[in-house]
């Protein structure tokens, strides 16, 4: 009997010491990641584009994140919605905003087009998808450095139609000139954690069940205080690999409320089927490739005089 209960009671103080080990390596075990950490020295410039905003500063500026691959996507743009303009009396003025790439050739094809067309923005970290936040961040930085001038900026994707015309005309009406931010509002959005998925993102990134109010990554626009704020507060809000929604924390941190731009919807970040009349009266469709957007513009400035039918 004896014998039994000193089986019994050394079994007992094995599981507890198991039991003990185990929940003292899961309470010290550290984080896997830091997501809390960003700064904002990520690299040096090493594309900038030729513009002096002191002088005959722009209306609009719009960022456009492309890659070394997207050069055909970058013609289109520049033959089209990025070519520089003067509407209703303002300039608008157009940058693509790049990382490096391990590839000598794509490098030196890179420097070789920011030469011939000056509009290119470039700084030293990897151009993979998931530094998009670090590739949006610079182009805020280049606002807040080289252009606060400027009235309002869009941050765009390289496969969009963006309507200029429409958008410079509500940006007039709107008459909005500090802490303006626009776009295709998002506004209960919830972090997806399952782990094939694109968007996904971990507990350890983003440990809260629900994202802040924010607008979808293919088009917003603000005004050019906004840059300034964001890029200053950015140190200081967890840092999170979906731009959208970091830009979202940026603002919630610093109590700029979203706004619509017009009453109807205007950004259509899951695409849009083309007619004239239709793209007559939107700011930006998603999923535009090169061919399409071509076509799109033409038709688009050939009827622009022209009346389209009450809706």
């Amino acid at each position: 009997m004896a014998q039994s209960r000193m089986r019994c009671m050394y079994i007992f103080l094995l599981v507890l010491g198991a039991l003990c080990l185990y929940f003292s390596m899961y309470i010290l075990t550290p984080l896997k990641e830091e997501p809390f950490i960003f700064k904002k020295e990520i690299g040096n410039f090493l594309q900038l584009p030729e513009i002096d905003c002191r002088h005959n500063p722009p209306f609009l500026v719009l960022l456009v994140t492309s890659s070394h691959k997207q050069v055909v996507a970058r013609m289109a743009i520049r033959m089209t919605w990025g070519k520089e303009k003067v509407v209703k009396g303002r300039r608008i003025k157009t940058f693509f905003l790049l990382g490096t790439t391990p590839s000598e050739d794509d490098t030196r094809a890179v420097a070789e087009e920011s030469q011939q067309f000056h509009d290119i923005i470039q700084k030293d970290f990897a151009d993979v998808y998931f530094n998009l936040t670090l590739k949006t961040l610079m182009g805020l930085e280049w606002i807040h450095h080289f252009c606060p001038q400027a009235s309002f900026v869009m941050k765009t994707d390289s496969d969009m139609f963006i309507n200029v015309y429409y958008l410079t005309e509500l940006l007039l009406k709107k008459n909005r000139t500090t802490r303006f931010f626009t776009g295709f509002l998002k506004m209960n959005e919830f972090p997806i954690r399952k782990k094939f998925n694109k968007w996904f993102v971990s507990k350890y990134e983003y440990p809260w069940d629900k994202y802040p109010p924010f607008c979808s990554g293919t088009a917003y626009v603000f005004s050019s205080d906004v840059a300034s704020q964001v890029y200053n507060v950015s140190e200081s809000v967890p840092f999170i690999k979906l731009e959208d929604v970091f830009v979202g924390l940026c603002l919630e941190r610093l109590n700029i409320k979203l706004e619509e731009l017009h009453s109807k919807q205007t950004f259509f970040p899951e695409g849009l089927r083309f007619s004239p009349c239709r793209f007559k009266k939107i700011v930006a469709c998603h999923f535009i490739k090169p061919p399409a957007l071509l076509t799109y513009w033409q038709v688009l400035e050939n009827t622009l005089e022209e009346e389209c039918p009450a809706v």
